[in-house]
């Protein structure tokens, strides 16, 4: 089996490069983990207290829950993966089932933050977009699917997301295997990528 991480920045593009790769290999083939699946449970917090959680902190994740899984799919065991509601601010009764497939890929913000869970991986890919095009998208993705105003997106970029992303996100580069500059719109890089992970897969 092959873990995958993919990192980057809110609006990076991580999720088109993810689409790309999935799409490369047969479905029985690949498995992907959402870290935005595991926030916290905060089912014990007021409303009010939900809302002022700072979802872009790696204090806001289940590091512990992630990584258990993540070494039960690793075991070949399959996994009950959480579900989480934006709009409610908490994790859901639902989950998806989810069975061990010969790559996993794990996507999300600070994917590659935590240790316990990047020594796991034996690939590590950083999706490196340019603050504006993250913006934009960040704009385009909160109004239509999170109900957000312009106004509540941008206030929220300046007093969260960019200094988070200074201080926790964009340090994590480091740490990859390979950065592919632009994401989604990086034809070339996420090709040499979709065929390296084939030849994996295929053991050429």
């Amino acid at each position: 089996m092959t873990i995958i991480g993919i990192a980057g920045g809110t609006g990076s593009g991580k999720t088109t490069v993810v689409k790309h790769i999935a799409r490369a290999l047969p479905p029985h083939c690949v498995a992907v983990v959402p870290l935005d699946s595991y926030y916290n449970d905060t089912t014990d917090m007021t409303p009010e207290e939900r809302k002022a959680i700072n979802f872009d902190h790696p204090d806001a994740f289940d590091w512990k829950l992630l990584t258990e899984q993540i070494h039960q799919l690793k075991s070949g065991k399959a996994i009950e993966q959480p579900t989480y509601s934006y709009i409610e601010s908490n994790r859901q009764k639902e989950t998806i089932h989810v069975e061990p497939k010969p790559v996993i890929i794990i996507e999300g913000i600070m994917t590659l933050h935590y240790k316990r869970l990047r020594d796991m991986m034996d690939l590590k890919i950083f999706v490196d977009t340019d603050s504006d095009v993250r913006l934009i998208r960040n704009i385009r993705r909160d109004v239509v699917e999170r109900g957000r105003t312009v106004d509540m997106v941008l206030d929220r970029y300046e007093k969260v997301l960019k200094p988070m992303h200074e201080q926790f996100i964009e340090p994590t580069k480091k740490f990859a295997d390979i950065i592919i500059p632009w994401g989604g719109d990086n034809k070339t890089g996420i090709h040499i990528l979709k065929t390296y992970i084939e030849g994996i897969v295929t053991g050429v």
